[in-house]
């Protein structure tokens, strides 16, 4: 599983950006931006599961990331990746940090979606 705060500090260290907090109806969420242009490369938000699968309420940590559409089309056979919540289905990403035990695969997308919205 894959925590929350590593992925905050993992950004912070590698991207040198802090989380941003804009949602008042939404405190948890945080959004990570470029500094020069200010555009999105990853959203982190606590959702109830359900939201992406099965019956249950429990909140989850996961991750927004922009996507080649054609990469989503293939992750999104696989547990832990799913269609974006609250974000452009085809070009945005969804990952369930609980879901995932190795890191690099989401530093990965990560790192491809700083590229992409740049």
């Amino acid at each position: 599983m894959i925590t929350r705060e590593k992925v905050i500090a993992y950004l912070a260290e590698t991207y040198a950006v802090q989380p941003e907090y804009p949602f008042k109806k939404f405190p948890n969420y945080c959004v990570f931006k470029h500094q020069r242009n200010h555009k999105w490369f990853a959203l982190m938000m606590s959702i109830p599961q359900n939201k992406l699968y099965g019956t249950d309420s429990t909140e989850i940590e996961v991750i927004d990331v922009k996507i080649n559409p054609k990469l989503g089309d293939i992750l999104k056979t696989s547990p832990a990746y799913y269609p974006a919540y609250h974000m452009n289905k085809e070009h945005w990403l969804t990952v369930d940090l609980a879901a995932l035990t190795d890191f690099k695969p989401l530093s990965d997308l990560i790192a491809d979606s700083y590229q992409l919205t740049q």
